[in-house]
């Protein structure tokens, strides 16, 4: 009778199981979740605040009203599928929508986003070190994407988080930095050349463009971060957090550079050049 009731209860989960994966979410390999605009229209977004999104999030305010619906859209799906933890920081409404917000901005122009492969934000009180310690003396680190034990996973500064969005055209914002490395990560590496957002014939004269600037900047000849002079990787997320959070500026002081990441954030160096 045991053996019985066992293989019942195993045929009842296995059929439980199967239902939730045909009904919920389309799991990518592993981690994360696959946005499709269509899909998200049935989800509930009402818990995103647009008063706190005016307040807080540039971006936001510059885009067109149905274009803010469609962003809380976004937002809600994130947050649906994404874990926003705090340690020794208390996780409020604003802290989600920082995050949400750092999340949806570089991939918002996308119609069809395979995947954050995310499952975890984890916001730490302030800097930390590489043991995820604060208060440290090598507690220097404002963001990480997790690899390793880590995998799946960014940890956060939460301090920094809010500070890049209180202060909006300072060219800081270190939730959008790591959201950049994670689309950059999506093709394997870290490396500066997303394969999401570049194909491959763009991929040289972006290289020559990007490495021109970085130049400059290791000399100190431009007022970009000089972080972004370590490598290809840092570059484009230095210049992402310039490139959204202060557009105007960006444009008028680096226009070569705005234009192809304009396109390159609105999906247009995935496109063939034309012969």
């Amino acid at each position: 009778m045991t053996v019985v009731i066992l293989i019942l209860m195993m045929l009842f989960l296995n059929g439980y199981l199967a239902r939730l994966d045909k009904n919920g979410p389309e799991k990518t390999k592993g981690l994360g979740f696959r946005r499709h605009r269509k899909s998200i229209e049935a989800l509930p977004f009402d818990h995103i605040s647009h008063e706190l999104l005016v307040r807080y999030v540039e971006f936001y305010v510059r885009l067109p009203n149905h274009h803010q619906i469609q962003f809380r859209k976004d937002a809600a799906w994130f947050l649906s599928n994404t874990r926003i933890v705090g340690e020794g920081w208390e996780v409020d409404q604003l802290s989600e929508h920082l995050v949400a917000a750092s999340a949806i901005i570089p991939i918002f122009h996308f119609e069809e986003w395979n995947s954050y492969e995310l499952d975890e934000v984890l916001l730490l009180r302030s800097s930390f070190n590489f043991n995820l310690e604060t208060d440290k003396d090598d507690s220097l680190i404002l963001g990480m994407v997790g690899t390793g034990v880590l995998e799946g996973k960014m940890i956060l500064s939460a301090e920094a988080l809010h500070e890049g969005f209180i202060n909006p055209g300072d060219m800081h914002n270190v939730g959008i930095h790591e959201f950049v490395h994670l689309l950059d990560k999506a093709d394997g590496r870290i490396d500066g050349l997303p394969k999401s957002l570049i194909s491959h014939s763009y991929s040289l004269p972006w290289i020559q463009l990007i490495r021109y600037k970085m130049e400059l900047t290791r000399q100190g000849q431009t007022e970009i971060n000089p972080y972004g002079g370590l490598n290809l990787a840092e570059f484009l997320s230095i210049t992402s957090e310039y490139f959204f959070e202060n557009p105007e500026g960006f444009r008028k002081n680096h226009p070569e550079l705005f234009e192809q990441m304009d396109k390159m954030f609105r999906g247009k160096l995935k496109e063939m050049p034309a012969a």
